[in-house]
């Protein structure tokens, strides 16, 4: 079983790192998106998908992670204790906890992926599941799974924008991603991301981010965007999806066929 978290190792040496999302939630895609060399598979359990707290839902993914080398990136629904340890202990070694507005909420979904935390007890379990090799691999297990979890937050309503340097200055937290979309939302226009009021906010996140030792993440397709992304300081990329690139690519080849 695959005990490194390369995209962890990445982020440590200060290297940009590139997703996609997999909507359908399928082995198959993951496995694809390993084989052409991104570095993860954004899964969105927030909007979408079974539900995580059925750890059996990652078997399948996780294996299909393992043999193409690629990590599992998992949007949950909440910070939820339980199910961050569920996750984690079903062989998820990065998580995203969503719609995070104080510390105190960071703080606490950290210290449930994490055994210890700056040498004190954090609050994650031993427990058996894929992640220990179904209880096979205790012996440095709680050592061995710190070093490779990786917990990181959206940045996404105004709240978390005033608590932003509180919130980056929770121990272990390892990226925030920002959200445009739903920070337009929060100051009541709705996907119009470049209005002023949303720039202020994405600009007033960024900035606080690059004088942390957080890392950078966003989304960005267009290859000119990414570029200039990875030049304003993002370190974590999401560059696309399964179901965008079947609509670009098959829409554009059915378009050239019309007569």
């Amino acid at each position: 079983m695959k005990r490194e978290n390369q995209l962890r190792r990445r982020l440590e040496r200060d290297e940009p790192v590139f997703g996609a999302s997999a909507a359908t939630f399928s082995p198959a895609v993951v496995e694809t998106f390993g084989a052409i060399g991104l570095d993860f598979v954004w899964l969105d359990f927030e909007h979408g998908g079974p539900s995580p707290y059925d750890s059996t839902v990652f078997e399948g993914l996780t294996r299909a992670a393992e043999a193409a080398d690629i990590e599992l990136f998992v949007r949950l629904p909440s910070g939820d204790p339980p199910l961050v340890r569920k996750v984690l202990d079903a062989g998820v070694r990065t998580i995203l906890i969503p719609r995070v507005e104080t510390a105190a909420e960071v703080r606490e979904a950290v210290s449930a992926a994490r055994f210890s935390i700056d040498g004190d007890p954090a609050d994650r379990g031993i427990g058996v599941g894929r992640g220990s090799t179904w209880g096979a691999d205790f012996d440095d297990h709680a050592a061995r799974e710190d070093a490779e979890t990786l917990v990181g937050v959206m940045i996404e309503n105004e709240t978390a924008i005033d608590n932003i340097e509180e919130i980056l200055a929770v121990p272990e937290l390892g990226f925030a991603f920002i959200g445009p979309a739903d920070l337009s939302v929060s100051v009541g226009h709705p996907m119009e991301k470049e209005h002023p009021d949303v720039r202020t906010l994405v600009d007033r996140a960024e900035s606080a981010v690059r004088k942390s030792d957080v890392a950078l993440a966003g989304i960005h397709n267009d290859p000119q965007a990414i570029d200039n992304a990875i030049d304003d300081g993002y370190r974590v990329l999401r560059i696309g999806g399964e179901i965008s690139a079947a609509r670009q690519v098959l829409g554009e080849r059915l378009a050239s066929l019309e007569r």
